[in-house]
């Protein structure tokens, strides 16, 4: 900010009118509709009508004479007249009731770098009033964006950004757009996605909706959790679940469109009735992939649906695959006689396991016909599941089986890994590891501990047998 100039001792108008507008910041909203309320400021009360005149703090003292002389550049001395009475020539009446601010500009200055002031001024309907209202618009905001016409200098945060935002939209001000957008992708975060997705639809700020979904995409679950999500209106939700690239199981998605309906009874005075969450639902309802699910997992859904609904699958799996191999020693001979092999395990983290890495024949190229499970070992519920078929080499390498959908996994959950082979004798492993670690690029550790599951388990336990790998995403 440029020094005012002014003696030792006193204090400027300029200085005054900005600690006057600062301290009048504090519970200030955005203008624009629609706007959202965590992090970002909601829309302002209603208050008793402006007074005929706001305060203008600091205006009436006399100017320093040849102040221009202590400013060097031409930014100085423009940033000098920011919100200062000095040769100005229309004030704002900014905001309304009690929280409206008279604020102090230069026409020449506003014209000069929006195409919407100059027109207010210059244009055929230019108004001819000294005095202009705004009370859609908030103080803060619209200080801001005098702050950047005058001086370059970007002043936001986030419980400033969205009403800049809206204000730098309404003045055609790209600049000081780009700046509030590139501010809100720095703070773009699992938990504020939804909440900044529907700001830039809002907006229509492209850009900004497509890294929000791309941050839902990866922390679908996370974002889902957070506060903001049962907040989006109805366009957003379906605009989520449309998509094919969420990394999260349909059922844990249902659950969290369940919430959502219930929020939006709550906003229409509706009870959260069964009938009325599928009302408010509405266009979502279809959107749901109920084929997805297990049997188990959809014979928990009441009422059950009567449409159609889609059945492909969803799948955001971003980053490098990785995956941990349980044994230190291959041997041979494993025979199979339809006994599932088994092997309980748990993460430290949440990850999304994507197959299984199986050993093949010792009698040369085979084909294997296999179903693999993963299961909830203490609900016994099965998470995912595949019928299919591989084919050996017939070396002591393992071979890839892959889920048909990727398999979230919560940490420190307990769950079972089965494999079902039908084939010739196999090789197996020897010597297991109870505890294995493997550490990612970016130093992040993922950490598996092994324990026998009980019963036949067609010999397979933490020491010897089948299901070597487990193929991941963290």
């Amino acid at each position: 900010m440029a020094t005012t100039g002014v003696s030792s001792g006193s204090v400027s108008n300029h200085d005054r009118q900005e600690v006057a507008s600062n301290s009048g910041q504090s519970g200030t909203s955005t203008g624009a509709p629609g706007a959202a309320a965590a992090s970002v400021p909601s829309a302002p009360a209603s208050g008793p009508a402006p007074p005929a005149s706001p305060p203008a703090l600091g205006l009436n003292r006399e100017p320093m004479y040849n102040w221009q002389a202590t400013k060097s550049s031409l930014k100085e001395r423009f940033a000098f007249l920011f919100n200062n009475e000095l040769l100005s020539d229309v004030r704002f009446i900014v905001g309304k009731g009690r929280q409206a601010q008279r604020i102090p500009a230069h026409k020449f200055v506003l014209a000069a770098g929006s195409a919407v002031f100059d027109a207010m001024f210059n244009g055929g309907m230019a108004t001819t009033s000294t005095e202009i209202e705004l009370p859609d618009v908030e103080p803060s905001a619209f200080l801001a964006l005098l702050r950047f016409l005058y001086s370059d200098e970007v002043h936001i945060g986030p419980e400033t950004v969205m009403t800049t935002l809206y204000t730098a939209k309404k003045y055609a001000v790209p600049a000081l757009e780009s700046q509030c957008v590139e501010f809100l992708t720095k703070h773009l975060r699992a938990d504020n996605a939804f909440l900044l997705l529907t700001q830039a639809r809002l907006f229509d700020e492209p850009l900004l909706a497509s890294l929000c979904l791309d941050t839902i995409d990866e922390s679908t679950a996370d974002a889902l959790n957070a506060e903001g999500f049962t907040d989006i209106d109805i366009d957003t939700l379906c605009a989520v679940l449309k998509r094919d690239t969420l990394s999260i199981r349909e059922n844990r998605l249902f659950g969290a469109v369940v919430r959502w309906a219930e929020a939006e009874c709550y906003r229409q005075q509706l009870p959260p009735t069964s009938e009325n969450k599928q009302k408010v639902l509405g266009k979502a309802l279809p959107l749901i992939r109920f084929p997805l699910m297990t049997v188990e997992e959809f014979a928990a859904v009441n009422p059950k649906p009567r449409v159609d609904y889609i059945d492909r699958p969803r799948c955001c799996l971003r980053g490098e695959e990785y995956s941990i191999n349980r044994f230190q020693q291959v041997e041979s001979r494993w025979g199979y006689s339809g006994t599932s092999d088994r092997i309980r395990f748990n993460v430290n983290r949440r990850i999304s396991i994507v197959g299984f890495g199986l050993y093949g024949s010792i009698h040369g190229p085979t084909d294997y016909q296999v179903n693999i499970q993963i299961i909830e070992s203490d609900k016994r519920i099965t998470l995912g599941q595949n019928d299919t078929s591989f084919s050996c080499d017939g070396t002591a390498n393992t071979f890839k089986v892959m889920f048909k959908e990727p398999v979230e996994i919560l940490a420190n959950v307990i769950y079972t890994a089965c494999a079902t082979l039908k084939g010739s004798d196999s090789h197996y492993g020897t010597k297991g590891l109870k505890k294995v670690t493997k550490e990612s690029a970016t130093g992040t550790k993922t950490t598996f501990l092994f324990f026998s599951s009980p019963g036949n388990n067609n010999g397979t336990t933490m020491e010897d047998g089948q299901i070597p790998e487990i193929i991941y995403y963290t």
